[in-house]
Formats: C-alpha cells, structure tokens, sequence
C-alpha cells in the first residue's frame, strides 16, 4: 500500500518567532530573506507597460484598485490618442473618461490624469520631474507613485508600498507600522538602498504568485523558515500549498522549498529530512 502525503515538516522557532529579535538580528533576517528573493526572481522589472516616465505616471494612477493586467489592456489605445503633457491637460473629460471606464473609479482618474497633465505644463515644462518633493505636490501622485516612476523610469532607488508590500512585511515582522509612508522609511532601514526598487518588485510578484491575501502558499513556500507568521497565516501542509502557488515560475518557486509540482518532497529533501527527523523547515 503506497503511502499518503507525509504530514507538514516542522518549524524551528526563530528569534522572531519568540519575540526576542534584536535590531540586527532583524535586519540580518530582512537581508537573507530578500536574498532569498532575489533567487526566486532574478529578473523583475515593473509590470505596467510604459515606454517614458509620462506613460508609467498615468498607467500608477490607473492602477489604483486595478489589476496591472487590465492597466495594461487599457493603456496601449490611451497612449496613441494622448502623447504628452498638454494632450492630457486638453483632453476632452468624457472621452478620457470612457478610455479609462473599465479601470474603475474612472472619474476620480480622469481628474487625476487632467491635473497632472496640467501641472506638468504649467510648473515643469511638460516634463515629468526627477525629485521626489516635486512628484509628490503633482495631481494623482503619493509617495507610492513617485517612487514607482523614480524607480523605474529614473533608476532612482525607490521602495514601492502597495498592498502586497504592506502585507508581506508585516507578516514577516519586519515591521509593525501600519500607515504606508511609516512602512516604507521602516523597511528603508533595513535594506541597502541600491536594492530598494527590485526587492520592492520582488516582494510584489511574491504577493502575487505564493502569499496571498487571504490563503498564502505557507506549506510550499521557501522563506517559511524565516517567517513568524508561517503556518498561522496559511496551512503548511505542502500538498494544499503547492496548488496555492502561481505564475510562469511556479516549479521553481516549488523546487525552492523542497517541493516538487504536486507538493511532494524533492528527493535530496527527503532524504534531509529522513536524516533529521522531518525537521528541515
């Protein structure tokens, strides 16, 4: 008789785990596990289609309480009827505002875009600028926009705190702040500047693809060693897991936990784990 899946290996407790994680212990901790990331995807990139700093401005402000996916099906009809600055400041509302209708909140958006473009006019020439006090004064723009465009259209380094980046740190206890801009200066502490824009970008495909919302993939998932909140925040069993996780590079995120596509132990794991007793998580 073939056996069943075996049963979710066991954590050993972290310092973070018990509650006596030291400052540098922290950021050792935050380092590794954005390592760690850097494995999963070592190419990331923004996942708004764009191809000039005005482009990605307007397609960060459609993508409030939007998907990057529908973005980025809206953009490329939005981009060809308005090219600049000025074409957005002059654009006729309701033909801007059916263009954008399928991101949501299309007026609000519209007043954005229309503001910004006007602003851009008035107080920068038409350009988009390359600081953030500028950015942040412009219509539709927070801190989370501005360092999206300075990142990724400045190679200014920028650390991106959207849902899934909020989420994801708080889980993992780098962080117990709450408001966006108190998590990013928080986060910023931790990491070396220069990797703020592609760890940001790392933590949001890993939002997206294994800790989600409301069931993470915590059984299949290769940072679980590491994370305070893994097996309370979602199963460990890594059968359930593996099904949880998504995206193009989803056997290599499985291959990094040990796990093959089903969720059943890769077989140098298993024999780790036959060898310490089931306790290699």
């Amino acid at each position: 008789m073939s056996a069943g899946p075996s049963a979710p290996a066991r954590r050993r407790p972290t310092a973070a785990m018990r509650g006596t994680e030291t400052s540098l212990g922290l950021t050792r901790r935050a380092r590794r596990m954005a390592r760690e990331l850097g494995e999963a995807f070592p190419e990331v990139w923004c996942e708004l289609d764009f191809t000039n700093p005005l482009e990605l401005s307007v397609a960060t402000i459609l993508s409030a309480q939007c998907t990057d996916a529908r973005v980025n099906m809206v953009t490329p009809a939005l981009f060809a009827r308005y090219r600049t600055a000025a074409d957005y400041a002059g654009a006729d509302p309701e033909e801007l505002e059916q263009l954008i209708h399928s991101t949501g909140f299309y007026r609000n958006k519209a007043r954005s875009i229309q503001g910004l473009g006007a602003a851009l006019v008035e107080r920068f020439d038409g350009e988009v600028p390359r600081r953030m006090k500028d950015l942040i004064s412009l219509p539709g723009f927070g801190r989370k926009t501005a360092n999206v465009v300075l990142g990724n259209a400045f190679d200014t380094p920028g650390l991106t705190v959207d849902t899934h980046f909020q989420r994801l740190t708080r889980r993992w206890g780098w962080t117990e702040e709450t408001d966006p801009v108190k998590i990013e200066h928080a986060v910023a502490e931790l990491l070396p500047r220069k990797t703020w824009t592609d760890t940001s970008h790392r933590i949001i495909w890993f939002g997206r693809r294994v800790c989600h919302s409301r069931k993470p993939a915590c059984g299949a998932c290769f940072l679980a060693r590491q994370c305070p909140s893994a097996g309370e925040a979602g199963s460990m069993d890594p059968v359930a897991a593996a099904k949880l996780v998504s995206g193009d590079s989803r056997e290599h995120l499985l291959a990094l936990a040990g796990l093959d596509a089903d969720g059943a132990p890769l077989e140098a794991d298993a024999a780790e784990a036959d060898a310490a007793g089931g306790d290699i998580r």
